[in-house]
């Protein structure tokens, strides 16, 4: 007769500290550095981790680069998946561009992470693209296309709006170097999202407002 096996134990709360500091301190390094070179003993010494204790937790180099991106693409999808088919286009797409915008700001990292592992060919998450990403934006884009049948937005192909609300809002991100070269020290972080905010909403709700 098998016995069953015994429910898996709840992490600690030390436990849950030290996979969040690893996964943070990859971030950081696999940002700063790419895949190729980024070492576990650098990762393990920005989290403040032995590579034995860090090793403990994830046992290569690849598996905490997969988690990473895993925690990555959950923090970022979220705001997606937020997406309100009952309340107004306008504030939900709204909505969406501010949090893009906030992500940006506050953790450049992880969308340097992605925009990375995309120009690599997505080797690390391209089934994740192909499939749960894709669904989640087929399944937005159906809600785009039932506000455009109801008059409430003017007719544009959804996907590639949503795919243009990335652009622009990771791009503050990706190439912030030369954002602020453009734009010169004297501007603030604050204001530069400030402005950028004010100049997308104004832009793309004056092409999606219906005449």
């Amino acid at each position: 007769m098998n016995r069953p096996e015994p429910p898996p134990k709840k992490a600690t709360r030390i436990q849950k500290k030290n996979r969040k500091a690893i996964l943070q301190a990859a971030l950081e390094v696999f940002s700063q550095r790419g895949f190729g070179g980024s070492t576990i003993d650098r990762i393990a010494e920005r989290a403040g981790l032995s590579k034995p204790n860090l090793l403990y937790y994830y046992p290569s180099k690849e598996a905490i680069y997969v988690a990473v991106l895993e925690d990555t693409l959950e923090f970022w999808l979220e705001p997606l998946a937020a997406l309100d088919p009952n309340g107004d286009p306008i504030e939900e797409i709204g909505r969406y561009v501010s949090a893009k915008l906030e992500m940006s700001r506050t953790r450049p990292e992880a969308s340097r992470l992605f925009a990375n592992e995309i120009l690599h060919g997505a080797p690390a998450i391209g089934n994740f693209l192909t499939g749960p990403l894709k669904e989640l934006v087929d399944e937005k884009a159906a809600v785009i296309k039932k506000w455009i049948a109801a008059g409430k937005l003017r007719p544009v192909e959804p996907r590639h709006l949503i795919m243009m609300i990335w652009a622009v809002t990771q791009h503050y991100a990706d190439f912030d170097v030369q954002v602020r070269a453009v734009l010169g020290d004297v501007i603030t972080p604050a204001r530069r999202f400030a402005d950028a905010e004010a100049t997308l909403m104004t832009t793309l709700f004056e092409g999606l407002r219906p005449r």
